[in-house]
């Protein structure tokens, strides 16, 4: 006899996203699908793969998506795959819509292997986008231009996503894991013309000076114009060695209070992703505004059920597409927990004692051994 290891309390229905979500349908389409049924998840299912321009419509006013223009058309052909295009006519920016919020709300909590730990609101999370977005502008970074990053997961590596978005630049990263070899076939591809990174890493007790590395990747990428780099192993490292580069303190010297969005088409790139390599260079993945705003924010929203008083924490680098869909909460105007480091160092405790410490409601993983 099967047996229940946890029933949810009929407030956890209530407030649940998803509950919103099917009330909301029910309204807007004349649905009757009850959200308190058994098979209630089965029946939205079926219902959005059946109706699929009225499904991705009621995300996209469900979530809230900030744009200037409002689409005239959800998607032009269906029976398009690949080539249909998605919200025609609207204009938005992605930065726009992950800085909604500019309150005293934490928006990031960082913690490292060492126990290093620092805060910043979504007031100042604004204000320091508003200052690197300028500095960006000033040297002529407009929409289409490749920004790039290789660096950890740390608060400035997602400052600097967002300044590059909300000039209407694409973004790269790959985290610090990756050598020389790996970061030129990724970033040679794109021709960025801005890097960001920093001066090492820290993994597992160890030190990583990487400005050899940096070194090699600027020379042999000819298009990159400004290196900005960010110290975190050392307060002030000799960084005279690599072209065209400055401290992201004296980059980002601009007293900005406020950000000019550029708007946008909702197909226009945002991410540039790779493959693994494992066959060959890596290929690229171009993700647009649009498109991966809404299906973010469709699964943190609805499926992983992240509201505005959550702190949600994912084990991932900037290398890996979990860092790009974490970035996305910041929507929500939930907390993000970054984590630098291996995540077993100094024992197999470390993660649960930061969920504990940091009262984390949404924890993420992949199935590996951090060796």
């Amino acid at each position: 006899m099967e047996k229940l290891l946890w029933q949810p309390l009929e407030e956890h229905f209530k407030r649940a996203n998803v509950t919103r979500f099917i009330e909301f349908v029910n309204e807007k389409h004349g649905l009757n699908i009850d959200p308190y049924a058994r098979d209630s998840y089965s029946q939205l299912y079926y219902w959005s793969i059946n109706n699929l321009q009225s499904f991705w419509d009621a995300v996209w006013n469900f979530v809230g998506i900030k744009a200037s223009h409002i689409y005239t058309q959800v998607v032009d052909d269906l029976n398009k795959f690949p080539g249909a295009r998605w919200f025609i006519g609207a204009r938005l920016n992605f930065a726009e819509n992950l800085l909604r919020y500019r309150d005293n709300h934490i928006a990031f909590i960082f913690k490292d292997e060492t126990g290093r730990s620092a805060r910043i609101t979504y007031a100042e999370l604004y204000k320091a986008v508003a200052s690197l977005a300028s500095s960006l502008r000033e040297m002529g970074i407009s929409s289409g231009d490749r920004v790039c990053a290789y660096m950890p997961n740390i608060i400035e590596t997602s400052v600097a996503m967002l300044a590059a978005a909300s000039v209407g630049a694409i973004w790269s990263s790959c985290g610090t894991e990756l050598g020389a070899g790996a970061v030129i076939d990724r970033f040679g591809q794109v021709e960025p013309k801005v890097l960001f990174t920093v001066d090492g890493y820290r993994y597992k007790g160890s030190t990583f000076n990487i400005l050899g590395i940096v070194e090699k990747i600027v020379k042999d990428i000819p298009s990159i114009k400004k290196v900005v780099i960010i110290p975190y192993v050392q307060e002030k490292p000799n960084i005279s060695m690599i072209p065209n580069s400055t401290y992201y303190e004296d980059f980002a010297s601009f007293d900005k209070q406020e950000i000019r969005f550029e708007q946008v088409p909702s197909d226009h790139p945002i991410y540039i992703m790779f493959s693994s390599g494992t066959t060959g260079k890596p290929k690229c993945m171009v993700q647009s505004c649009g498109g991966v705003l809404i299906n973010h924010l469709k699964e943190l929203i609805i499926h992983t059920d992240l509201k505005r008083e959550d702190r949600i924490l994912y084990i991932t680098s900037p290398s890996w597409m979990m860092w790009n869909w974490l970035m996305s909460s910041l929507a929500v105007g939930a907390t993000i927990v970054l984590y630098d480091g291996n995540p077993n160092y100094p024992d197999w405790g470390t993660m649960w004692k930061i969920v504990e410490d940091e009262k984390v409601t949404i924890f993420g993983m992949q199935c590996k051994l951090y060796i």
